[in-house]
């Protein structure tokens, strides 16, 4: 993919200074942290390497990473590392995608209480999918559930959701057979929905109970228990969106889907077309509308405002496994799921895929012969500074 003729970073660059003066009463240390990895991301001032081919012996000085979970340069390794890691994990078998989304009306509230917000979307989805999928009368089995955290929407406003991926069907109560979905859909969508949201108010309000939620700023309001007891109650009348899409293929599939999902950020590089006058324009998409395309023009600092909104706080964890997926039983249960749908002659044929291999493996390519590239030397920002020729790719 050709290098964006925009980034993130330029536009840190350019007007982080007055993005920060300007937002002085709410960021706070950690926003303050990713804007400066991101303005020094593979610049001179972490260093570099240089690189050689292994086939022409092409060599090229390439700068460092800055490796910040936020910054939109940072992810495709990431993202590479983390593909290789799961591909053993992987189950022959179908998985289904479902999103879990919260009504807008609750974003003060998520505003003021990120740690505390998103783990409650984590475990109140998670608990939604392991309690239906157990009911006799919808699977009777236990199921494995990846979930990701996305904060954002398509115009980088806060749009908090979960989408889970989840193998088609799980382990009988006996654990001696693999169940099959008996839905096209895996599980009814309005019962999901109606159960998430009775969890998900249930935490919130054992948290405000216990006086866990700040509520400052636009929640303020909320801190009163009879204006928070009117929001439970207005939130309890509407149906909250749970979507469920249809299952897709077997492990090649189900890679490529999860590494269009699990380390993005709020808005990729690529969908950046110009900045003039102090003012971003990108590409987005009007999913209240079908989906239709368009361009949005912001203020570059209003653009800033938006993306650090989804700054997350420190060491939370936005990929998450549960059920028989959970870290302290995951290989004992993958390996049982392995055994249980080989021995079923409809999977006969998946169990002999091959094993699957992340795309872009080597991510730094010879610009000449397409081989790849390896460090042969490091340098320190100071030694960058006497190179005549560089190349920051």
């Amino acid at each position: 993919m050709d290098r964006p003729p925009l980034e993130v970073a330029d536009l840190v660059r350019a007007a982080g200074g007055a993005f920060i003066e300007r937002s002085r009463k709410w960021i706070t240390w950690k926003h303050v942290k990713v804007l400066l990895a991101i303005a020094r991301c593979r610049t001179a001032a972490l260093g570099g390497h240089l690189d050689e081919c292994t086939r022409c012996g092409h060599r090229a000085i390439s700068y460092n990473s800055c490796r910040n979970r936020h910054c939109p340069k940072c992810q495709t390794q990431a993202r590479e590392r983390w593909l290789a890691a799961r591909e053993r994990e992987l189950l022959a078998t179908g998985y289904f995608h479902v999103v879990f989304t919260v009504p807008h009306e609750l974003n003060v509230l998520a505003l003021e209480n990120p740690r505390l917000f998103y783990d409650l979307l984590f475990t109140a989805s998670a608990q939604t999918l392991l309690e239906i999928a157990s009911d006799p009368k919808h699977l009777g089995a236990e199921i494995g559930v990846i979930g990701i955290l996305h904060t954002w929407g398509q115009n980088l406003l806060l749009h908090p959701h979960i989408h889970c991926v989840v193998p088609a069907g799980g382990l009988s109560p006996d654990h001696r057979r693999w169940v099959h979905p008996r839905y096209p859909f895996f599980l009814p969508v309005k019962v999901l929905s109606r159960v998430f949201r009775g969890k998900f108010l249930a935490g919130l309000k054992r948290l405000h109970r216990r006086k866990k939620l700040q509520c400052a700023g636009p929640a303020v309001a909320l801190a009163n228990s009879r204006q928070f007891a009117q929001l439970i109650r207005r939130l309890h009348r509407h149906d909250w969106v749970v979507y469920a899409k249809p299952a897709f293929g077997g492990p090649m599939q189900v890679l490529r889907y999860l590494g269009r999902y699990t380390h993005r950020v709020a808005i990729s590089n690529h969908r950046l077309l110009a900045c003039e006058q102090e003012r971003v324009t990108f590409r987005w998409k009007d999913y209240a509308h079908g989906s239709k395309q368009g361009q949005m023009t912001l203020a570059a600092t209003e653009f800033l405002r938006r993306f650090f909104l989804h700054v997350l706080p420190k060491g939370f964890v936005r990929i998450r496994h549960f059920g028989f997926l959970a870290n302290r039983f995951r290989a004992s249960r993958l390996a049982l799921g392995r055994q249980l749908l080989a021995s079923s002659s409809s999977t006969q044929q998946e169990t002999r895929t091959p094993d699957v291999h992340s795309e872009g493996s080597s991510l730094w390519h010879c610009p000449r012969c397409g081989a790849s590239m390896i460090v042969i030397q490091r340098f320190t920002a100071a030694e960058l500074s006497t190179c005549i020729y560089f190349d920051s790719s």
